[in-house]
C-alpha cells in the first residue's frame, strides 16, 4: 500500500511545544506508513531555534515568507508558495500548526482542493496549540482574527485542541465550528530523561550551576515575551524574597523583552537573586535543580514546561490560563492563583518551598508520564488521520 502523503505546515520551528509536535509527529509516522512534507517559515528576533531536532529522514520545506507578523507582501508570497507545494505534493492531508499556517495553510488547501475532485481533495487538520483570541491584541484586531477563524473552521475537517479547557474556550465562547468537528489530542513527549532524575542528578546540577545545595530555587522556562508575563514572575520574586532571602530564581529563555526584564529585575533589587540563562539545551539539569516551577502566562494552550517540570518531580504553581488546569489535575491539584495576582503567587509559592517534596511524587511523575506520552499522541493522530482518508 501507498504511503499517505501529509504536508504539515508550521508558522515556525521555534522553541516550544508546536515545534516539538510537529517534528515528532513528521518523524514518527513515518513508520506506520505516512509519508510527510513539514514546511516551516522564519524564526522572529531572538527566537529559539528547534530546526536542530529535524532529523535526516523528515523532508523539510521552509518559506522565508512565512512569518508570525501580519505582513501582507509576505504573507501572498507564502500563500502562493504553499499552493504551489500542495498541488506538487498532492497530499492526502493538510495538517497546520499555530495561527498564521492555520490561516495560509487551510487557504492553500482551500484553493489546491478547488481543482480536484471530491475523492481526491486533501483532508485539513488544523491543530491549536492555544490561540490568539485572548490577550494578545485590542478588541478589533481580536474581531477580526474572530471572524477569520470561524469561516476557515468552514473549510476544516478535524479541529484538534490540546486541553479540555481549549476545546471548551473554541466551541462554547468563541463558537468556532461545530463540535463533531473537533478532537481532544493532549500533547506528548518523550518525558523519559525528566523522568529519570533523582537526588544525585539534583546535587549535579546545583553544582553545575553554581547553586548552593540548601537554597531554594523557583524557576520558568519559556519564551521572554509580553504573552508570558515575565514582569509577574519578577513581582512574585520580589515579594517572596521578602520572606525568604535565600531564593533564587532562575529564568530559562530569551525574546524580545530580555533587556527589559533585566532592568526590571536590578531596579527592584533582585537582580543578585536572579539569573537570566537564556535559551538552553540542557533542561534536565535546569528541571533537576529546580525546587518551585513557577508559570505567570496570560494565555496558554498546555504549557509544555510545566509538563516537562512535573515530570522531573518539581513542585509547580501557575496562573488559571488555558490549560494549566488539565495538566496540574494529573497530581490530583487543579488549584491555581488568578491572573495577576503577585501576592497570591507568592504565598503560594513560600508554601510549596517550605512543604519540601510531595509525598505522592512518584505517582504523579508517572501519571505526568502516562498521559502525555509520545506514543499516546502517535496514537491519537493515526487514528485521526485513518478515519479522514480510510
Amino acid at each position: 500500500m501507498d504511503a499517505i502523503r501529509v504536508l504539515r505546515v508550521i508558522t515556525r520551528l521555534n522553541i516550544g511545544g508546536p515545534s516539538i509536535q510537529a517534528i515528532t509527529l513528521a518523524d514518527r509516522l513515518r513508520a506506520r506508513g505516512f509519508a510527510t512534507t513539514l514546511v516551516h517559515g522564519s524564526l522572529g528576533e531572538g527566537e529559539g531555534d528547534m530546526r536542530y531536532l529535524v532529523p535526516p529522514t523528515v523532508h523539510t520545506h521552509q518559506i522565508s515568507a512565512l512569518r508570525r507578523e501580519v505582513a501582507p507582501a509576505h504573507d501572498v508570497r507564502a500563500l502562493q508558495q504553499l499552493v504551489a507545494i500542495v498541488r506538487r505534493v498532492r497530499p492526502h492531508i493538510v495538517h497546520t500548526h499555530m495561527a498564521k499556517a492555520g490561516t495560509l495553510g487551510r487557504m492553500a488547501a482551500t484553493i489546491a482542493n478547488a481543482t480536484r475532485g471530491a475523492r481526491e481533495r486533501a483532508r485539513v487538520v488544523h491543530t491549536y496549540h492555544g490561540h490568539v483570541l485572548e490577550g494578545y491584541f485590542g478588541a478589533a484586531k481580536t474581531r477580526l482574527f474572530l471572524g477569520i477563524e470561524r469561516r476557515l473552521a468552514r473549510a476544516t475537517d478535524r479541529i484538534v485542541a490540546i486541553s479540555p479547557e481549549i476545546r471548551d474556550e473554541l466551541v462554547e465562547e468563541q463558537r468556532i465550528g461545530h463540535p463533531s468537528q473537533y478532537r481532544l489530542i493532549r500533547l506528548g513527549f518523550d518525558l523519559a530523561p525528566f523522568a529519570a532524575i533523582g537526588p544525585p542528578e539534583r546535587d549535579q546540577a546545583r553544582a553545575a550551576l553554581g547553586i548552593p545545595a540548601a537554597a531554594p530555587v523557583v524557576a520558568t522556562v519559556g519564551r521572554l515575551v509580553p504573552i508570558k508575563q515575565g514582569h509577574l514572575f519578577l513581582d512574585v520574586a520580589t515579594l517572596a524574597l521578602k520572606q525568604r532571602p535565600d531564593l533564587v530564581f532562575l529564568i530559562v529563555g530569551d525574546g524580545e523583552l530580555r533587556a527589559e526584564l533585566e532592568q526590571r529585575a536590578r531596579a527592584l533589587n533582585i537582580a543578585e537573586r536572579t539569573r537570566f540563562l537564556g535559551w538552553r539545551r540542557d533542561l534536565t539539569t535546569i528541571y533537576a535543580a529546580t525546587d518551585v516551577f513557577l508559570l505567570t502566562s496570560r494565555n496558554e494552550g498546555t504549557p509544555v514546561a510545566l509538563i516537562d517540570a512535573l515530570a522531573a518531580g518539581c513542585d509547580a504553581d501557575a496562573t488559571d490560563v488555558g490549560g494549566v488546569r488539565d495538566v496540574l489535575g494529573v497530581r490530583g491539584d487543579t488549584r491555581t492563583a488568578a491572573f495577576g495576582d503577585a501576592t497570591g503567587l507568592a504565598d503560594r509559592v513560600l508554601q510549596r518551598v517550605a512543604a519540601g517534596p510531595a509525598e505522592a511524587d512518584a505517582r504523579h511523575r508517572a501519571d505526568i508520564v502516562a498521559r502525555f506520552s509520545v506514543d499516546r499522541l502517535v496514537d491519537d493522530v493515526e487514528r485521526m488521520y485513518r478515519e479522514l482518508v480510510d
